[in-house]
């Protein structure tokens, strides 16, 4: 294989991170051939395409990705060598999440807890909606999407869906609130609720529930957000109807109390990734965890 050298690099990572030829050329002083023809170089020793046309600018592929994680690694592990002749920047390998704005923050720590605190391991963390983040999963910004929603797939998707856990969802509130020896059915028909959005499985199951009950619960909020779910059952604005994970250390300390097990409601968390070519080393090992 050809050899491979920090002026390459630097000049690759100039491209990818302006998008076009023309712009890294200029900000590098270079004419554009110039940049080009090292880019092709660089290429041809890696033996895989790094960029390919968009439009008007360039986009990374799959090869190119990998490529810029690793440039950034040789480059701060140069930094630190110039700075100090002690071990304190190995090279790390980086992991993007993205993570439904809305999916449990416990759930979410539960599932990195194997690679937070690695020094060989970097876990870039970004939230936002379904759509946003399976784009960013699309572009290989994102490694793994994690998720309560199952992305629609058709013969043409490239998702992969991997069912991490199903975990129950329980009314669950203040001590005072819940009291002792009250069923279910008292419960649902005299305490205020705080349910999801609708719109969320959860909350479809427990309209269903309610259904089947004949009853018509008197709702004191609605969030789409388990955080927020979460800080309304501690403020005692009523009984959540939420997974117990969400509130697991309010169940542990006793501030929050489970009531009831509401039979035939679960909540389901996904990891979505993408078919590709050179996946995550990092993922097959949170899968085996």
């Amino acid at each position: 294989m050809a050899e491979i050298n920090l002026h390459h690099l630097r000049l690759f990572r100039a491209v990818a991170t302006d998008g076009t030829l023309t712009g890294a050329a200029r900000r590098l002083n270079l004419s554009q051939s110039a940049v080009s023809t090292q880019i092709r170089a660089l290429e041809a020793a890696l033996g895989h395409a790094l960029f390919e046309r968009r439009g008007r600018g360039l986009a990374l592929t799959e090869a190119g990705r990998i490529a810029l994680d690793h440039a950034e690694a040789v480059f701060r592990a140069a930094e630190d060598l110039t700075a100090t002749l002690k071990e304190t920047g190995r090279a790390r390998r980086a992991l993007r999440v993205g993570a439904l704005a809305t999916l449990s923050r416990n759930f979410q720590i539960g599932f990195l807890r194997p690679l937070v605190g690695r020094a060989d391991v970097e876990v870039v963390l970004r939230s936002g909606g379904q759509e946003e983040l399976l784009r960013g999963l699309d572009s290989l910004a994102l490694d793994v999407v994690l998720t309560n929603m199952p992305p629609a797939q058709d013969a043409a998707s490239p998702w992969l869906v991997q069912r991490l856990a199903e975990q129950p969802v329980s009314l669950i509130g203040a001590p005072g609130r819940i009291g002792a020896g009250r069923t279910l059915r008292d419960l649902l028909e005299t305490e205020p609720l705080i349910l999801p959005a609708r719109g969320a499985a959860i909350r479809a199951g427990f309209d269903a529930l309610a259904d089947r009950l004949g009853l018509s619960p008197a709702i004191a909020a609605e969030a789409d957000d388990m955080a927020m779910l979460r800080l309304l059952a501690r403020e005692d604005a009523g009984l959540a109807v939420i997974p117990p994970i969400v509130v697991r250390d309010e169940l542990e300390s006793g501030a929050l109390l489970e009531a009831a097990r509401l039979d035939g409601i679960t909540e389901s968390f996904l990891a979505v990734t993408r078919e590709r070519r050179f996946p995550n080393p990092l993922l097959a090992e949170l899968f085996r965890a």
